[in-house]
């Protein structure tokens, strides 16, 4: 296709051999001749303004894709989508696609803070699903919009039920966890105190509450003792 060609052409003519050598030890599993090494500020900069362009529908509609980058340009552009059936819809369609935790990580789209409501019974099935990186979309999406005004305590059950040997799951539940910790405190001890994770999800989430600038002093000494 030309217009495969120009996108192509376009993204490694951004191509910084360094970039990709490191961030291509970030992503075990992932087959390094199919990541470019293109800066994320730089794609997301082209990504805009490809998406404005006729082409950009033809690129949508062309799954699976060949390179790391044209799966990140792909959630971007769907998570940019101000129609919300839209957008969701493109998401859940890409999500089978999705291969390593930096694309599943991006920015959430924005056009789902108005709609919680309908969200949630996607979200619990993403995280039913038996799809590493579409469980972890879910529970990021739990993260991202539900520890704040629109928390419920049954949502910390729904991602600390989740039972797993991907470690990107289960780094995904401690990270989740951790930020629970950091906005609410109250409702997500219990899970540490009472020994409700597996050990190395419990450990892991320790850890990264610790890490965290949101936790004070006084919580981190607590839960250094929570950590045997």
């Amino acid at each position: 296709m030309e217009y495969r060609e120009k996108l192509e052409k376009k993204l490694f003519e951004m191509q910084d051999l360094k970039y990709r050598d490191f961030h291509s030890r970030l992503l075990p599993g992932i087959d390094k001749e199919t990541i470019i090494g293109i800066r994320t500020p730089e794609l997301r900069k082209f990504t805009k303004e490809y998406a404005k362009t006729p082409e950009a529908e033809l690129f949508m509609q062309e799954l699976p894709h060949r390179y790391y980058e044209e799966n990140n340009m792909h959630i971007m552009i769907a998570s940019w989508i101000k129609d919300y059936e839209r957008c969701l819809a493109e998401v859940k369609r890409f999500l089978p696609y999705v291969n390593n935790w930096a694309t599943c990580d991006l920015p959430a789209p924005k056009i789902f803070v108005k709609h919680k409501d309908e969200l949630l019974p996607e979200i619990r099935s993403w995280i039913a699903s038996d799809e590493t990186y579409t469980i972890r979309y879910g529970i990021g999406m739990l993260m991202t919009f539900y520890l704040d005004e629109d928390f419920r305590p049954e949502y910390l059950k729904m991602a600390a039920d989740v039972e797993s040997e991907e470690y990107y799951v289960n780094m995904m539940i401690a990270w989740y966890l951790a930020t629970a910790l950091a906005k609410q405190w109250d409702a997500t001890i219990p899970y540490l105190e009472e020994r409700k994770l597996s050990e190395w999800v419990h450990r892991k989430t320790i850890q990264k509450a610790i890490e965290s600038y949101r936790i004070t002093p006084e919580q981190k000494d607590y839960l250094k003792t929570l950590r045997k």
